[in-house]
């Protein structure tokens, strides 16, 4: 017999076609009536419309949402929302402004309302990566956890066919990590597995037809679960990793989690089999790693860290902050074994099995 602990996540979904309508009855709902919208500049179209379907609730937009979640701009937002007396936020975006939409609350003590527009499955977990200096920190905190979370299909139908594919993978990273953390269970990993599953039946379709509504809805729902797997069981070397890399070169979030995946999985691979097995079932294939990558290749996705804009000087750097904290990790990972994955996936090399000597 298994012993194991699941610890399930207060929160309210909302899931369907149109639901971005009942926003306002979500906030009344929570007691609030002076609600702060959130959103990135390039969303701004959107938040302005949301601020307009709210009406009297809206007090204002702040629309500086930034990648990775820089102190500096939720310095500027908290400022903003006590400024306004606004009483919740309403996050609607990508992981960029959900992270804002945490980050105010860790702050501010503001409830918080999100309607995700891609695939990022944060919305759902009590995790918060902050940036300060260059280097990206892991807060978990219950107090970061949205209050309601609305997830509306319509909102996903215009989504660009490359934000689909990597928002997509970075969700489904949630879950392939969580089947081998060191404390997964039963429940969460299949839900992990039902997660990899909707992402690989839906990103292949949404490639072909973008406005394929099924597979939309097929997605958003892998996000949810895969956000739910990130909220009950701690990640390792993947999230690690990429949050370092995002951290210190400011790379894009989604597409960093699409090209280190495998890589990870491939390191991975000897001290999780059974982890494995799982993933090439979800897959459809029988490899983990080989089932990986040609669904990458398959959505058009860049495969290295160099096409991201990183440079090769700063692989050992990256590997020094990867190995700078003590973390679990199926496999031990040493500093030379950083440099390796890192330089692999900066490169784009094929991720075969990483030598035994690294570990």
């Amino acid at each position: 017999m298994r012993e194991f602990v699941y610890e399930t996540m207060p929160g309210r979904v909302v899931f369907g076609s149109g639901t971005i309508g009942r926003v306002g009855e979500e906030v009344e709902r929570l007691g609030c009536g002076r609600v702060l919208v959130l959103a990135t500049p390039g969303q701004m179209e959107q938040a302005e419309a949301l601020r307009e379907r709210l009406g009297w609730l809206a007090v204002g937009v702040f629309g500086e949402a930034r990648m990775h979640t820089p102190v500096e701009t939720t310095a500027q937002a908290v400022e903003v929302a006590l400024g306004l007396g606004a009483d919740c936020t309403v996050a609607i975006g990508g992981g960029s402004t959900i992270g804002l939409g945490k980050a105010v609350s860790l702050r501010a003590g503001l409830p918080q309302v999100v309607v995700p527009t891609t695939y990022a499955g944060s919305e759902v977990t009590p995790v918060l990566g902050e940036t300060h200096n260059g280097r990206k920190i892991t807060v978990r905190d219950p107090a970061v956890l949205p209050r309601t979370v609305i997830y509306d299909v319509d909102l996903t139908l215009t989504l660009s066919a490359s934000l689909t594919a990597t928002s997509g993978l970075n969700a489904m990273a949630h879950a392939v990590e969580a089947l081998w953390a060191k404390d997964a269970n039963p429940i969460t990993s299949l839900l992990a597995g039902q997660a990899i599953r909707a992402f690989a039946t839906a990103l292949p379709r949404l490639a072909c037809a973008p406005d394929d509504r099924d597979a939309r809805a097929e997605a958003l729902y892998g996000a949810w679960l895969a956000g739910t797997c990130l909220a009950t069981v701690g990640m390792a070397l993947h999230h690690k990793l990429c949050h370092v890399l995002g951290g210190a070169f400011d790379l894009p979030h989604s597409e960093t989690h699409a090209v280190v995946l495998p890589h990870v999985v491939a390191f991975n691979a000897p001290a999780a089999p059974s982890a494995m097995d799982a993933i090439a079932a979800a897959l459809g294939t029988s490899d983990a790693t080989t089932g990986l990558i040609d669904l990458r290749q398959r959505l058009g996705v860049p495969g290295s860290l160099c096409e991201l804009g990183m440079p090769e000087s700063g692989i050992e750097r990256a590997a020094d902050l990867a190995t700078t904290d003590t973390y679990w990790n199926p496999r031990p990972i040493t500093r030379d074994a950083a440099q390796e994955l890192i330089a692999g996936a900066w490169a784009g090399a094929p991720p075969d099995q990483y030598s035994s000597r690294t570990s």
